[in-house]
């Protein structure tokens, strides 16, 4: 006889014949995630807890093709977006939380069954903010946007931990990893730096991994920028000033045509590029940028809105008219931020509309 892990209503087991009853109440079910095991709680239309299973892999996927159609919900996290797909494909509704929501709705102690319990209960909320599925492509620039920064930060670790050994010995390099990498030649040839051979040997190894690590960054970011050229929402994206393919891939890797969003203000609310509110007693009180979302994105789009700051003319179009006015009240950097927020809104306009970025002409006087 085949076993299966035990299943509970309200902590009493059950048999197969009342769990197939009890799975046509089930409205909703709440699954905590694991890597071998899920605990898995189902309630009905009342919200009342009425299933309660620990299942493994394989049983999670028999439950998915089995059970009668409702709403599966569970935390954004490694694996939700497999599961998800997994649960979508058998017909059933799907809401994937970002945890910071499902949180408030946590009681008492903290386990498994507890988790899954308030993952339920808060999909039961008609305004809960949900995560899309990403489709393949997305899920593939995702992963290769993560391998890039995994490689960038390895870099930087082992530059960094060259200039420390250097220091140690008395040798100071500049700021600058272009003239530190000029300089190493003339370190490692120098008889008289008060290397010894030993050490000299530690450096030029540090040094051939650092070339490894820029010949692994070239390859994956010509592989973004090859992608860029061939999807249609990339190369929309690019048409907004200050994106490049680094960002429309990665924007595209994380929104997709970004219809999960109302409007452009929801997105940059997303990205956190808006101010933190705090008001209370009809008091309206705005302080910094909340800082939420996508760290990574939200970086991307700033060192673009540097880059646009920069090098854009301001007499050329109405979007320099505006910088030129916010540049003449505000900081620098508030300018940067803000012209962020503006790039994020705009590339929400084009991928939830399919039109190119046109820019408004200077008005005439």
């Amino acid at each position: 006889m085949e076993w299966s892990a035990p299943s509970f209503i309200m902590g009493h087991p059950i048999n197969r014949l009342e769990i197939a009853t009890v799975e046509n109440q089930i409205t909703i079910i709440g699954i905590d995630l694991g890597k071998n095991w899920y605990h898995v709680v189902g309630i009905d239309q009342r919200g009342q807890p009425i299933l309660r299973k620990k299942l493994n892999r394989t049983q999670l996927g028999t439950l998915a093709a089995s059970t009668t159609k409702c709403i599966v919900a569970m935390e954004s996290c490694p694996g939700s977006q497999y599961w998800g797909r997994r649960f979508a494909a058998h017909g059933h509704e799907l809401k994937i939380m970002p945890a910071q929501f499902v949180k408030p709705y946590l009681k008492s102690n903290k386990n498994d069954f507890n988790d899954a319990e308030a993952i339920a209960e808060a999909a039961s909320r008609a305004t809960m903010r949900c995560v899309p599925l990403k489709n393949p492509e997305q899920l593939e620039l995702q992963a290769t946007h993560r391998v890039r920064q995994r490689f960038i930060v390895e870099r930087t670790a082992v530059v960094n931990q060259m200039r420390a050994l250097l220091l140690e010995h008395g040798i100071v390099i500049p700021v600058g990893r272009a003239l530190f990498a000029r300089r190493m030649p003339e370190i490692l040839e120098d008889a008289e730096n008060g290397l010894s051979v030993r050490m000299r040997s530690l450096i030029h190894r540090l040094r051939q991994r650092w070339l490894i690590l820029d010949t692994e960054i070239a390859e994956v970011t010509t592989l973004l920028t090859d992608h860029a050229k061939e999807s249609p929402l990339c190369q929309r994206a690019v048409t907004v000033p200050g994106v490049g393919p680094i960002v429309s891939t990665a924007l595209v890797a994380a929104v997709g045509n970004a219809q999960a969003f109302r409007r452009g203000r929801d997105m940059a609310a997303w990205l956190g590029l808006v101010p933190r509110q705090y008001s209370t007693g009809g008091k309206s009180t705005l302080g910094r940028i909340s800082k939420r979302g996508n760290i990574y994105l939200r970086s991307l789009f700033i060192q673009g809105a540097q880059a646009l700051y920069i090098h854009m003319k301001r007499d050329r179009s109405r979007l320099g008219e505006w910088l030129r006015d916010i540049e003449k009240r505000s900081h620098r950097n508030v300018a940067i931020v803000a012209l962020a927020n503006k790039i994020v809104r705009i590339c929400w306009k084009v991928l939830a509309t399919g039109a190119d970025y046109e820019p408004y002409p200077v008005r005439v006087v």
